[in-house]
């Protein structure tokens, strides 16, 4: 567990201001006109330019070279333009210069931004996790605010209706802002309790430094809104300030703009009224009955929740039952996983429907990316104009709810550079909708499958690509958390970013294994046609090496040009394997690459290629070298390599109509599987 301590200093407020300082934990000062002085001017033009023009009214970094190295942090409230956010920062280095002269660790704390900079690094990443509330430099507790009508510090019931509320607004404020706004990270909120005239209604705000994790974000809100319960009893509005988080709420508005976010009261929340305590003894005697009951029917609520989760846990992980609970799951859903995102990426988001219908127009044809077998995909865009791709699976499909439980299950518990990443999803009545990064230049089989488009990709791109999804699916097998079998590796799942480099997409058919299994099996052969493994085709076994059979048939396609399932332009053949284990075998394999390359002066590295590839598709699983072995292939031009032998399908050849024979040449293809896109 996570040790998090919350420092609470002394401090100033600077009255003419509105903003109070810090001078640092420790008495080290710089002298005037020395290098850290020098570095701290540079900084503070920085930080206030770069702060004003970046989306997130964000800015750190650092100046200068040790031992005089300045570090610095500035941050803007969410809701104030690029003109106030400058001024802000501005002002804040001036303030921090005449309440902290030549102090070196100086934070400022101003109603539209806030600012530290310090001769300490503190801005490495590696600290969120741990320390990211030990790095606050104060918390405003000095609240002078009148206190909200109906609060009577010896009325527990009142005491106890009236926190909620307060502690409510706050808590989903701060799930607003860590989680519900993207990057910013900043979230406004009101709240009307209703029911009584005298209690106004609430306004709240919630902002993290967007250098933080959402995880992070939520934690450090988390730990300053308990200060909130002990410093604000009862008061209509205070604020509690942190370097990499701040809380505030008031009984009037305080921001700019609509609230981001309606909240409602705690359910049953009962607010007396103000004369209510000393005037009427009956009111108050049935106030305090209707709150007791309420608090019972929330406890128990919460325990038959609790209840109940621990139940599926039980399923999901008992040990005693792992035998019984697998075959069952074997017979209804083929080894498909257990429900849940646990463990998923700290970046993962829920996102509301009605944020998914404003990022892409309300689905309009014009954001459509294009149309895939388990529904459309779509561009759009969120409100801090970060872009998205949204994968809308066909609510009549019921394979489309599968892959969406196992996309959620499976990528967002991963990270690597060339897995696509997915940020999030959207589960709401009959709509299952994925949120992934949004890759510019589409997908491999758009430009490698495309005459023109292909003259874009010279050999060393088409290199560069082959490594990315070895070094991709290296990770899924051998060192992510969860050792992952694709099964539905093909070129149309390669997605490639705004430099070219590939990320392996659509993990709605993979498979986790243990360490421990060779293989398996089942009865749904779901894949795609050209890209399948013999073995998992005929018998539905499969394996890491189903996905090194893909991967090499997808190797073929990128130095060819060519789709592996073409019935036409292979001669005799029906496949690509077929047709490059010809021209192999009569040493003709230049025959085989992209006309668009420069074949004379790559020749070595093509055949070397072919080779590999070769390799990848042998008949038997067993002849396939492994993912982490073609590496090594693909990475050393001096390694032998070894010679391979005939491929799986390659005496499937196209039957002569005047042919009566019934020999290999009158074969005909008995593979039977469905397109999962």
């Amino acid at each position: 567990m996570i040790a998090i301590v919350l420092l609470t200093l002394a401090f100033t407020p600077i009255a003419a201001a509105m903003s109070w300082h810090i001078c640092g934990k420790t008495a080290t000062n710089y002298t005037a006109n020395s290098p850290y002085h020098a570095n701290l001017e540079l900084l503070s033009t920085a930080l206030s330019n770069n702060a004003s023009t970046n989306r997130y009214l964000f800015a750190m970094g650092s100046v200068g070279a040790a031992p005089d190295t300045v570090y610095g942090l500035a941050l803007c409230r969410g809701d104030v333009n690029a003109a106030v956010c400058r001024a802000c920062v501005v002002g804040a280095f001036r303030a921090a210069q005449q309440r902290c002269a030549y102090r070196e660790d100086v934070t400022i704390f101003c109603p539209s931004c806030r600012l530290r900079f310090s001769g300490k690094d503190f801005l490495r990443p590696d600290d969120y996790a741990d320390g990211v509330v030990n790095t606050m430099n104060t918390t405003d507790t000095t609240n002078t605010e009148p206190l909200l009508p109906g609060w009577d510090p010896g009325d527990a019931p009142s005491v106890a209706s009236i926190s909620g509320i307060i502690k409510k607004l706050l808590q989903d404020t701060a799930r607003q802002a860590a989680y519900n706004s993207g990057h910013q990270m900043f979230a406004t909120g009101r709240m009307d309790v209703g029911g009584n005239d005298d209690f106004p209604e609430l306004f709240s705000m919630a902002q993290c430094v967007p250098a933080l994790t959402h995880r992070d974000c939520s934690w450090c809100l988390e730990v300053i809104s308990f200060r909130a319960m002990e410093n604000f009893a009862g008061k209509q509005g205070g604020r509690l300030l942190a370097l990499w988080c701040n809380l505030r709420y008031d009984t009037s508005p305080f921001y700019n703009g609509d609230p981001m976010v309606t909240i409602l009261p705690p359910a049953k929340s009962v607010v007396p009224a103000a004369a209510a305590p000393s005037s009427c003894p009956t009111c108050k005697r049935h106030i305090r009955k209707v709150l007791i009951i309420a608090l019972v029917v929330s406890l128990l609520a919460l325990f038959l929740c609790f209840i109940k989760v621990s139940f599926i846990f039980m399923r999901s992980h008992g040990k005693g039952n792992g035998r019984r609970e697998e075959a069952k799951m074997n017979v209804k859903e083929d080894e498909s996983l257990p429900w849940g995102v646990d463990g998923a990426s700290s970046e993962f988001m829920i996102y509301d429907f009605s944020q998914v219908l404003e990022a892409t127009a309300n689905f309009s044809e014009k954001k459509k990316l294009g149309q895939g077998g388990y529904g459309p995909v779509y561009k759009g865009q969120l409100p801090d104009g970060l872009e998205i791709a949204v994968k809308r699976l066909a609510s009549h499909s019921g394979q489309g709810f599968i892959e969406f439980r196992n996309e959620v299950q499976l990528i967002a518990k991963l990270q690597h550079s060339n897995l696509v990443r997915l940020m999030g999803c959207c589960n709401q009545g009959e709509e299952k909708i994925l949120i992934y990064e949004y890759l510019p230049n589409k997908s491999l089989d758009f430009l490698i499958f495309d005459e023109t488009r292909r003259a874009s990709l010279d050999w060393n791109r088409r290199v560069t690509i082959i490594e990315g999804i070895s070094q991709g699916l290296v990770y899924l097998h051998k060192h992510s958390r969860l050792r992952i079998i694709h099964r539905d590796l093909k070129a149309s799942n390669i997605l490639l970013d705004k430099e070219m480099n590939p990320k392996i997409s659509d993990f709605g058919l993979a498979k986790i294994f243990s360490t421990h299994d060779a293989e398996r099996s089942t009865n749904r052969i779901i894949g795609t046609y050209g890209y399948m493994a013999p073995e998992y085709a005929s018998q539905g076994i499969f394996s890491i090496k189903s996905d090194v059979f893909s991967f090499g048939v997808l190797m073929l396609e990128v130095v060819s040009g060519k789709r592996s399932s073409c019935f036409h332009g292979y001669g005799d053949f029906i496949n690509l394997l077929g047709h490059a284990w010809q021209l192999w075998k009569d040493r003709l394999w230049l025959h085989l690459a992209d006309p668009s390359l420069d074949t004379e002066y790559h020749s070595v590295d093509i055949m070397r290629c072919i080779n590999i590839a070769l390799l990848c598709v042998q008949e038997n699983a067993a002849d396939r070298p492994t993912m982490s072995e073609v590496v090594a292939m693909l990475s050393s031009k001096s390694m032998t390599l070894p010679e391979p032998k005939h491929p799986a399908y390659f005496q499937i050849r196209i039957k002569d109509e005047d042919s009566e024979g019934v020999g290999p040449s009158s074969v005909k293809l008995t593979v039977s599987a469905l397109d999962g896109r």
